[in-house]
């Protein structure tokens, strides 16, 4: 949390202190979200608080509707994006939905609040020749680190995974016999994802020559170490996404969520239904998995127009 939004959050009235406190318990204990989720939730409704307070609100039934829109609308002034508003608007909807839920306030004022949806732009995707120069670029390594690079570019291109959900993995989530990963995605939820055979030779490489040579005792059953013998962390697994992308000739510069995207696009194109890639990428909505066909008409329009003689 910033020093602004800690020194908003000290300065609210005692009541609204106590239900941001009771709200962020909340958020951490029933709803299971990740650390990063909770700290941009609390310090969104920190802001829809402190904007409440300065405004002569001190109790939670203060929390109008006028006061939520003049909120949103200070936001647009100070030049928040379209997406920032939609996301401030989806934390105060779920702050008002748990105070009414709560029985804090008469009703749940956020129902009423319209807020412009983000505009949802079309991810840099790789082509699937330049997603083999990406995830080849390690091919080869014989020392540890250049073993471990090549399995984290496998596996996130081969599963579609998100980084978290990568670094995330032991040892045995790895069904070998299956070429199956036991991914733990957000909200916890468990699936299941296919690995192919060139990802199992990298993998077979890492847990045979490289893992053994990084790990240490407080390795635990990490499936992927840094030098030090720890998890990995995904900035370092950031990092080696970015620096396989700049290798590849002609490859716009993606990181783990491109190649994501462009696991994705890859399977749509090759004829798989979209209820299957939603299952594979685990999405909650069939309504996040579909901006994936935008991707390919995009693409579709891009080759009509290059090979049809009437284009």
């Amino acid at each position: 949390m910033g020093s602004g939004t800690a020194d908003a959050r000290a300065a609210l009235p005692s009541a609204l202190a106590e239900v941001l406190d009771g709200y962020e318990d909340h958020l951490r204990a029933q709803r299971d979200l990740s650390e990063h989720t909770v700290r941009g939730y609390v310090a969104d409704v920190v802001g829809l608080l402190d904007h409440l307070a300065r405004r002569g609100g001190e109790q939670p039934h203060h929390l109008d509707l006028p006061a939520l829109r003049s909120w949103l609308a200070q936001g647009r002034t100070r030049g928040h994006s379209r997406a920032t508003t939609a996301r401030r608007a989806a934390a105060a909807r779920s702050f008002t939905r748990w105070l009414h839920r709560s029985q804090l306030t008469a009703e749940d004022v956020g129902l009423r609040l319209v807020s412009p949806k983000a505009h949802r732009t079309l991810p840099d995707v790789l082509a699937p020749d330049q997603a083999r120069a990406v995830v080849e670029s390690a091919a080869g390594a014989e020392e540890p680190v250049g073993l471990r690079d090549a399995v984290v570019l496998e596996l996130l291109y081969a599963s579609g995974i998100r980084v978290s959900e990568l670094v995330g993995l032991d040892v045995d989530d790895v069904d070998r016999g299956r070429r199956v990963l036991r991914v733990l995605g957000k909200g916890r939820k468990e699936r299941s994802v296919p690995y192919g055979v060139p990802a199992e030779a990298a993998l077979d490489a890492w847990l045979s020559r490289g893992r053994p040579a990084l790990a240490v005792a407080g390795s635990g059953p990490a499936l992927l170490l840094g030098v030090r013998g720890r998890r990995l962390d995904p900035r370092e697994a950031r990092r080696i996404v970015h620096a396989a992308t700049a290798a590849a000739p002609g490859a716009p510069d993606v990181g783990p969520h491109g190649l994501r995207h462009s696991a994705a696009t890859h399977v749509l194109e090759g004829g798989a239904d979209l209820r299957s890639v939603q299952e594979l990428l685990g999405h909650a909505s069939l309504a996040t998995t579909q901006i994936y066909t935008h991707v390919t008409v995009e693409r579709l329009r891009a080759v009509h127009a290059q090979a049809h003689p009437r284009a």
